[in-house]
């Protein structure tokens, strides 16, 4: 019945999501024309206070960079944007980034290269973490500055010259691979204007992660309801299981998350290893997870999955000899759970943790460690962050 019902307002609440997405679509902002004024803005900043485009006012040259936490376009040009505040120290420029995705309308799928989402509050982590040396201002409530500057993906740069007369928009660089970058077009709109004279090149391409404009929370709702229709099964494991279950034949990283149904912050702290597996799981991730439960307590294993909606591979002790089990993994595991263990596809422990998981500690471990084949060079941005080389 529970499922029926679910069901019926599923289709209810997608066909009314669907109709305001049709209809807020065709409302995505063309973006700011050359030559417009700067539209104006007062947005609360990480820093705790609220910042205005009149608070700028003294600077010859205004560059409005509208970027995000979760785009590894955007990380990527994290560096370049600190290194271009930090040039123009006391050259009468001023920059300011702004989040301008509404963060309900971001995927958990489409978070596969980040630690944090794009919530103001994780706009404070991801600055924190990075040493941001700009206001970092927050626009993904209303959306109503995204919609006056129409920023097209993430990063687009906007530079405004002394009467805030926009001079130039688009990309930071003309390749996101520094390597690869033979022309750095806002520096030199940047020196252009300081030096009185007209931008050569006023308008380029983009590329990077589109503006999740509030109409896309429809498609976050379809993909958690895809999740949860899909099957949750659990599978005895015994003394064999758990040796081949250490040495990870998966090819791929590999969480593995013990836990109990009686371990009040194995449960608590189990939505957030789901999370990681609906946010990493279409790369090379997976995640298994091993309920220290006795066999003849299966059912009830299962119905707290059931609960969690934990559509991964859940195993549970399959023999009363737990401790012969608990060795079969881990030798040196004392029996506490909840018990995180990470591991490299080649079966080298990344984290072993007795306690309830650092979720974002586990969360950089992962991206560090997940295999650069489809964005060269993140896996890089990521391995300097958490070990610092």
């Amino acid at each position: 019945m529970f499922h029926r019902t679910f069901g019926c307002l599923l289709i209810v609440i997608l066909a009314a999501g669907a109709a305001r997405a049709k209809l807020s679509a065709a409302e995505v902002p063309p973006t700011l024309a050359i030559g417009e004024p700067a539209p104006d803005f007062c947005l609360p900043g990480i820093d705790g206070k609220t910042h205005c485009l009149k608070d700028y006012a003294a600077a010859k040259v205004l560059v409005v960079i509208f970027t995000c936490n979760h785009c590894p376009t955007a990380q990527l040009y994290e560096t370049r944007i600190k290194q271009l505040v930090s040039d123009y120290q006391g050259r009468s420029v001023a920059f300011v980034a702004i989040q301008p995705n509404n963060p309900q309308a971001v995927r958990l799928d489409e978070l596969a290269y980040t630690d944090v989402g794009d919530s103001f509050e994780d706009m404070k982590i991801r600055a924190a973490y990075r040493h941001f040396n700009f206001p970092y201002l927050y626009d993904g409530e209303t959306q109503k500055v995204a919609r006056a500057y129409g920023p097209t993906a993430t990063p687009h740069v906007f530079i405004f010259d002394a009467a805030r007369k926009l001079r130039y928009e688009g990309r930071v660089d003309n390749n996101p691979r520094p390597q690869y970058v033979t022309r750095q077009d806002a520096r030199i709109a940047i020196d252009e204007l300081l030096a009185g004279k007209p931008v050569e090149v006023a308008s380029t391409p983009s590329v990077g992660c589109s503006t999740k404009w509030i109409y896309k929370e429809g498609s976050r709702v379809r993909a958690l309801a895809k999740i949860e229709s899909q099957p949750v099964t659990v599978t005895p494991a015994g003394v064999d299981d758990l040796k081949a279950l250490r040495k990870n034949p998966t090819g791929k990283l590999l969480l593995v998350d013990f836990w109990a149904t009686w371990c009040q912050p194995c449960v608590a702290e189990f939505p957030e290893f789901e999370t990681m597996y609906r946010m990493y799981g279409n790369r090379k991730f997976e995640l298994v997870t091993v309920s220290i439960n006795y066999p003849d307590e299966r059912a009830a294993v299962l119905d707290q999955l059931e609960k969690l909606h934990a559509t991964t591979r859940n195993l549970v002790f399959g023999s009363p000899e737990i401790y012969d089990l608990m060795a079969a993994f881990d030798p040196s595991w004392k029996g506490s759970v909840p018990y995180t263990v990470l591991l490299s596809p080649a079966g080298e422990v990344l984290y072993r943790h007795q306690a309830p998981a650092d979720v974002l500690e586990l969360r950089r471990l992962i991206i560090a460690n997940l295999p650069d084949d489809n964005y060269i060079g993140h896996q890089a941005y990521w391995h300097e962050a958490v070990y610092g080389k």
